[in-house]
């Protein structure tokens, strides 16, 4: 009888995992794929080549105390600082923008850009936004009940501005105030603050990196997260993504716990005074368990075991999976990406640390958007591009590179009844034509190339949809709505001792570590 099982290696299962052994408990993992770590993962994909399987940037766990916690530099996690940490390409009326850790750089490259008055209402921007940046923080990195969330965000009403009068007033107006703000698009906040166009599509691209368009409510703290990373910027984990799962095994087993991998979970089962885990013909008996896969996925296991199906039937019809975000493509070169009119004042690796944000235009974004949203392929995808081994050399072999690209918005249904089998190779090709617009010549260097489609994510890392966040990131699937309210404590009503991690659950998609550090929590609680 072990303390607690966990389903599932992503990087959250580990995380929790890693809390528990390190508090005592015994704790065992169970993982459906032979390489743990899921979307947080690296391997070989071509001869020399250290490949992200999922995520490249790690932004928000470095916001957060679990590297510190569970004192994962002690088992080799390193992260080198993204400076620069994003930049938008030139166009032929203004110079590219360069987000440097440094504000004043930040703000003089967009005054290079497209003038002083959006570089100081980009300055402006962070100081009103880093505070409610860090409050978002800290509502991610808690359990999402109205009054935590309320919590979260006291004191920012200095943040706002109202015009109403006397002490009652003025309090209630800026409450108001701040409130409208977050939850407003992403889309009004930018058009509220600055007038550029290319300094709006960068910092509205910067933002859907959590799913939604732009244009929807709520969306307005993914813009915000911006802020933040003139504190911390995102890391790049030495030797690939992956770092940081393995930095998670090592804890774990230096603590007592373990990881099986090829041990997918069939059935979970209540057993009397505790629960059962099927894989196979084995069965792992715990008095707790941690479901850290997707969620529809633990309530298709806790059916198999006997939970009661009209319950389970209810909770599925409300959980929003969607259909998909985006793609990746992955590419060995023997040169980076020379993007045209950079500055002279970068270093050594110019804008190879950043997250390359080709998008200058929303009207890009909204034409990828509506496109996915009928089944088609965007004429012109929105890409973010990452070319890591310019800082870290252990990426890739002597002389030469990778390039990560991700790209929205690539629907998982196609129209037409066409199959990701055939439509792949002729989004690929559209990725690797937005790169040679801004980099004009770069396809010429590509050597090697592995896509992964929206299909192929749902069917190598079990993302349902090949929704990389699991489930929807619009507002009425967060916080203490996600992924239903039922559910949103991480506790599975009438299930005791069983409990929910994962990008399915509160704060949802991203490297966050965040689910699996409260699952933990909870289950040390009792």
């Amino acid at each position: 009888m072990l303390d607690a099982v966990v389903v599932g290696a992503g990087h959250n299962g580990l995380v929790a995992a890693a809390y528990l052994a390190r508090a005592g408990r015994s704790v065992r993992v169970l993982e459906r794929d032979a390489i743990p770590g899921g979307a947080v993962s690296t391997v070989e994909r071509f001869p020399g080549y250290r490949v992200d399987r999922g995520s490249s940037a790690h932004l928000m766990i470095r916001h957060s105390p679990i590297p510190d916690e569970l004192a994962l530099a002690d088992h080799g996690l390193r992260y080198l600082d993204c400076d620069p940490w994003a930049f938008s390409p030139a166009t032929d009326d203004t110079a590219p923008i360069v987000f440097r850790t440094d504000l004043d750089a930040t703000c003089a490259s967009i005054e290079r850009a497209v003038g002083s008055a959006d570089a100081e209402a980009y300055r402006r921007f962070v100081g009103v936004w880093r505070p409610r940046a860090q409050a978002v923080m800290r509502a991610f990195y808690a359990p999402a009940t109205p009054g935590r969330f309320a919590t979260a965000f006291t004191g920012l009403t200095h943040t706002a501005e109202t015009a109403r009068t006397g002490p009652i007033g003025r309090r209630t107006g800026s409450m108001l105030s701040l409130t409208q703000d977050l939850m407003s698009s992403g889309d009004a906040l930018l058009d509220r603050w600055f007038e550029a166009e290319p300094l709006k599509a960068a910092l509205a691209w910067f933002g859907a990196q959590s799913g939604p368009a732009m244009d929807a409510p709520g969306t307005a703290p993914m813009v915000g997260f911006a802020a933040l990373q003139h504190d911390i910027p995102p890391g790049r984990a030495v030797g690939g993504s992956g770092a940081l799962t393995a930095a998670l095994l090592s804890r774990i087993a230096s603590d007592g716990g373990e990881v099986l991998v090829d041990r997918p979970a069939t059935a979970i089962t209540r057993c009397g005074d505790h629960w059962r885990v099927r894989s196979g013909d084995e069965g792992h008996c715990a008095t707790t368990v941690i479901a850290a896969c997707h969620v529809v996925t633990t309530l298709g296991l806790l059916e198999a075991g006997g939970h009661d199906r009209t319950t389970l039937d209810r909770w599925r019809s409300h959980i929003v999976i969607g259909d998909g975000i985006g793609m990746a493509v992955r590419l060995g070169t023997d040169a980076l990406p020379a993007y045209r009119d950079l500055p002279s004042d970068l270093p050594a690796h110019g804008v190879h640390s950043a997250l390359g944000l080709l998008v200058t235009d929303r009207a890009q974004l909204r034409r990828a958007r509506a496109a996915a949203a009928v089944g088609e392929l965007p004429d012109r995808p929105a890409c973010v591009a990452m070319s890591y081994s310019a800082i870290d050399p252990t990426l890739a072999p002597t002389d030469r590179h990778l390039v990560n690209v991700w790209a929205q918005w690539h629907p998982y249904r196609l129209s037409g009844g066409r199959t990701w089998a055939h439509a792949g190779a002729d989004a690929a090709a559209a990725i690797r034509a937005e790169l040679d617009r801004h980099a004009p010549g770069f396809s010429d260097h590509i050597e090697h190339s592995h896509v992964q489609t929206p299909d192929d994510l749902a069917t190598e890392l079990g993302l349902l949809g090949g929704n990389i966040m699991h489930v929807e990131m619009s507002i009425d699937q967060m916080f203490f709505w996600r992924p239903h309210p039922d559910l949103s404590g991480h506790r599975v009503p009438g299930a005791d001792g069983l409990l929910l991690a994962g990008a399915s659950t509160h704060p949802g998609g991203g490297v966050t570590g965040a689910s699996g550090r409260i699952a933990a929590h909870l289950a040390l609680r009792g």
